[in-house]
């Protein structure tokens, strides 16, 4: 079992919840709750998963908060 960093964003103009995995080609998926974008999400990296392990092109560090005067 392998375990994916996914980043959760929400739309301010629709009000969905989108998710993606950096560097993992095509893992996204969006929902309108937290809930239904993680069953989305692992449905969708279970599907690419089918095709073989990908090639990750980026690896995910973490965040960083900035102040800007």
């Amino acid at each position: 079992m392998r375990t994916y960093t996914a980043i959760i964003e929400r739309c301010n103009e629709t009000g969905l919840y989108v998710g993606f995995v950096p560097g993992f080609k095509g893992a996204h998926s969006q929902a309108e709750t937290l809930d239904e974008l993680n069953k989305n999400m692992k449905e969708v990296i279970e599907m690419l998963l089918e095709e073989g392990e990908p090639q990750i092109e980026t690896e995910f560090i973490g965040t960083q908060n900035l102040m800007v005067a």
